[in-house]
């Protein structure tokens, strides 16, 4: 069945919505609930994250692949899987999507709707760790497809779980989350000075893991046997 092209975006919209009410939203509650506790906040607000998107991926893949996330949309541009005005409009509504979720959030737990976060997250160690994060997640998308594309759901929100706690960054890895997390002042987000780094990182991160994959999940060629070589020349 072929998706229209207003299903498509409508599906990445809901989407990146969704994950942003999750990534804000339970931010919020986890900041609320934790007293104090930052490690315990940040646990609250980890493992809803990771399972929206398993459910996110589930029904919207067959959609419109569930990208969700420019840093995706420009590695299957890359493959040239997805042509450039349909990812033109993928980031579009990708980044409202993300801003629609962040402001539901807010009105979710009366916040004021319209916030600019104070939280610094800046310097090369959160740099870096936003390039790793980003280079992870397009490798499992791109690993997981290549040997077991059911998968892929499960992998992409194990993988985020994951990399909440490994990376120093707490894992953006998306410049759509990046930009709707610089308009909330709550537990997830990041001042709006400190984004353009971050996505430059994210964008540098997915398009080496892009160029890593391309190499390592090529398919071997089968051995040249020498002695079909010498049959022909018997001939």
């Amino acid at each position: 069945m072929q998706y229209s092209s207003a299903q498509r975006y409508a599906a990445e919209f809901i989407g990146t919505a969704f994950l942003l009410a999750t990534v804000v939203g339970s931010g919020i509650m986890a900041e609320r609930l934790a007293g104090g506790n930052v490690a315990i906040a940040l646990l609250g607000n980890t493992i809803p994250t990771g399972a929206i998107l398993v459910v996110i991926i589930t029904m919207l893949g067959p959609i419109s692949g569930a990208h969700c996330n420019p840093a995706v949309t420009l590695v299957f541009a890359l493959r040239v899987e997805i042509s450039i005005a349909h990812s033109s409009w993928y980031v579009f509504v990708q980044i409202t999507g993300g801003l629609a979720g962040m402001l539901a959030a807010h009105l979710m737990f009366d916040e004021t709707l319209i916030q600019f976060s104070q939280q610094v997250r800046s310097g090369g160690p959160q740099w870096l760790a936003e390039g790793i994060a980003a280079f992870g997640l397009i490798f499992t998308i791109l690993a997981t497809l290549k040997v077991r594309p059911n998968a892929v759901a499960m992998m992409v929100g194990l993988y985020i779980t994951a990399a909440y706690w490994f990376t120093a960054s707490t894992s953006f890895a998306n410049p759509a989350v990046t930009i709707a997390r610089s308009f909330t002042d709550t537990f997830s987000g990041i001042r709006p000075l400190d984004a353009p780094a971050f996505i430059i990182a994210q964008l540098i991160g997915a398009v080496v893991a892009w160029a890593v994959c391309g190499w390592l999940l090529e398919k071997p060629q089968d051995p040249v046997d020498p002695r079909a070589n010498n049959s022909d020349k018997s001939e």
